[in-house]
C-alpha cells in the first residue's frame, strides 16, 4: 500500500506520523537510513525514513494467537523522497505477511490493521492528514 504526493519531506514525514495516530498506532522505531548511511558507511543517500508503528491492542491479540508474530512485529512504514519535492510512503501488508505463518486466528487481526494501514494512506491522499 503506497501512495506518492508532491510536498517535502519533512511536511510528509509529519503528516504520516499524524495520520497512524489518528489510526491508533505509535511509533515504537524510527530509522533514519540517509543519516545511518552517512554515519556508518560515508555514503550520501535520499531521505528515506523507516517507522515501526504499533497498534498495542491488536499486536496483544496477534501475540495471544501467536507467540512468534513478534518477528514480525511492529509494522513498518517507509517515507522516502524519490526525488526533489516528491515523496512516497508506503506500508506493509500484514494480511500478506502474516499468511506465512499460516495460523487461521491472525486473519481477523491483520484484516483490522490492513484497513487501518489503507485508511492512514486514504488520508494522506484526500488531505486530511494534514497536520
Amino acid at each position: 500500500m503506497s501512495i506518492t504526493l508532491q510536498q517535502p519531506f519533512d511536511q510528509c514525514l509529519e503528516r504520516v506520523t499524524g495520520a497512524l495516530q489518528a489510526e491508533g498506532f505509535g511509533v515504537l522505531t524510527h530509522i533514519d537510513v540517509k543519516e545511518t548511511m552517512k554515519k556508518k558507511l560515508d555514503v550520501d543517500f535520499r531521505n528515506y525514513h523507516i517507522l515501526g508503528a504499533c497498534n498495542p491492542p491488536f499486536a496483544h491479540k496477534a501475540l495471544v494467537a501467536e507467540d512468534k508474530i513478534g518477528t514480525m512485529l511492529p509494522c513498518n512504514v517507509i517515507v522516502q523522497e524519490t526525488a526533489p519535492g516528491t515523496v512516497e510512503m508506503a506500508a506493509v501488508d500484514p494480511v500478506s505477511s502474516m499468511q506465512a505463518v499460516h495460523n487461521e486466528a491472525l486473519q481477523p487481526v491483520a484484516e483490522e490493521i490492513r484497513g487501518r494501514l489503507k485508511r492512514m494512506i486514504d488520508s494522506l491522499q484526500s488531505g486530511k492528514g494534514t497536520p
